[in-house]
């Protein structure tokens, strides 16, 4: 057996750095905190839960992120034949049951004989060479650990999660199944309003009760901010966001005012969550205030949304260009912590720190894709970045200046035959 390498954290990140290290024979020490310990986001102790959404965002080549689940496809990920065997009926989106995505990552990972599980709380890093992928719900001693060791403290900002109801609880002689622009099937719920239900409704919204924050720094993550602070910024809003209603209408709703959208969360089908109602409303007024959706007057609901802290180091000053810190170049980050943002993007740089977490024990240079690449260019992103506040970064075409908006053709081609080229060489 190859030497042991430790992985902290058992988030997507996590995972697919141990399936990296698993397939290539190494003693993979895993430290995962739950079920000894929650976070108040987990609500299992499966591998690779998905807290936030289901959605894995675009599965088009000509979106940024829909190209990096491709980059990664190549690079034989955990998450995405995962994803494959439990998507669910989600339009031009990647959607997973998110407990059968989840376990069929878990029972994979535990498949391997060379994993030894450790379901405890880590305040300090172990010795030897490591992989942190504790992700946004790092735990607070370990966070003041790592502050000390980088000399940065972590930056922070807070996401939200959306709630979950039940299908037979929502009213169908208002809602209507449709994808937005003909997409070729009818996998989302629709809930229209009037003008008149929507201006109550975003009324209540903004006044309505949230949950208290005790942390003090309560910026928020742009692609992902609380429904009640869109509605705050202003009336018409909600409805150019995530209530739009353009390319939703039909012979019986010919002309909505808003619509709420409700993407399938089971392969079953018989759970849905609300499209972009990430929240910090409190339990009741989610009971409340959403109810007055039309369609779901009696909606029953099976997870409330709620709000959880997100935190990130000041990558461009604490990371090298391989995911190890200046401070600890055994100890390798990856996921949310090394300031990516969404899934995709966190399981991508878990395989790249894996990677190079191996190149460092057999003595091998370090290897990076090509910034043609998504992934390389991501990397490049939080490991350079000039920008004075350093803030988390999705997938992006903006990554790639040289793409062309009318035609990313041949950067989907470039970025696709470099990431060949790259596993390539690291299977040499």
């Amino acid at each position: 057996m190859k030497p042991r390498i430790n992985v902290i954290g058992a988030g997507l990140a996590g995972s697919e750095a141990c399936f990296y290290l698993l397939n290539r024979g190494y003693d993979v020490h895993l430290y995962e905190r739950r079920p000894q310990s929650y976070d108040g986001a987990h609500h299992t102790d499966l591998f690779g839960e998905l807290v936030c959404s289901n959605s894995l965002k675009s599965k088009s080549l000509d979106n940024a992120c829909g190209l990096l689940k491709e980059e990664m496809r190549i690079m034989d990920s955990i998450t995405m034949q995962a994803a494959a065997e439990s998507e669910v009926p989600s339009g031009n989106a990647l959607s997973v049951d998110r407990d059968v995505f989840a376990t069929k990552i878990t029972t994979r990972l535990r498949s391997f004989p060379n994993l030894t599980i450790h379901n405890e709380e880590v305040t300090a890093i172990p010795e030897g060479v490591t992989i942190l992928a504790t992700g946004p719900l790092t735990s607070d001693p370990l966070q003041q650990a790592l502050s000390e060791l980088t000399g940065s403290k972590g930056l922070s900002f807070f996401d939200a999660s959306a709630p979950i109801v039940k299908k037979d609880s929502i009213d169908f002689s208002k809602a209507y199944f449709k994808s937005r622009y003909e997409q070729g099937d009818e996998s989302y719920i629709n809930c229209p309003f009037t003008k008149e239900e929507y201006s109550a409704f975003v009324g209540e919204l903004i006044h309505a009760e949230k949950a208290l924050l005790h942390e003090f720094d309560t910026k928020y993550f742009e692609s992902c901010l609380p429904v009640e602070v869109i509605a705050s910024r202003g009336f018409e809003t909600l409805r150019h966001g995530p209530l739009k209603p353009f390319g939703l209408s039909t012979p019986e709703h010919p002309k909505p005012f808003a619509v709420v959208q409700l993407r399938q969360d089971t392969l079953l089908g018989d759970y849905y969550n609300i499209v972009g109602f990430q929240t910090n409303l409190t339990y009741p007024e989610q009971r409340r205030v959403f109810r007055m959706i039309p369609g779901l007057e009696n909606a029953e609901f099976l997870r409330y949304g709620l709000m959880h802290r997100n935190t990130y180091f000041d990558s461009p000053r604490v990371l090298n260009e391989d995911l190890s810190l200046k401070n600890a170049p055994n100890v390798f980050v990856a996921g949310q912590l090394s300031g990516v943002e969404g899934y995709v993007e966190s399981a991508a740089v878990g395989i790249l720190a894996a990677i190079n977490a191996t190149r460092k024990i057999e003595g091998k240079e370090t290897l990076l894709p090509s910034k043609n690449t998504i992934l390389g260019a991501l990397v490049y992103y939080i490991t350079h970045c000039a920008d004075t506040h350093f803030a988390p970064m999705n997938a992006n075409w903006a990554l790639i200046p040289t793409s062309a908006k009318k035609n990313r053709q041949p950067s989907i081609d470039q970025s696709l035959a470099d990431t060949r080229e790259f596993w390539a060489k690291v299977n040499g």
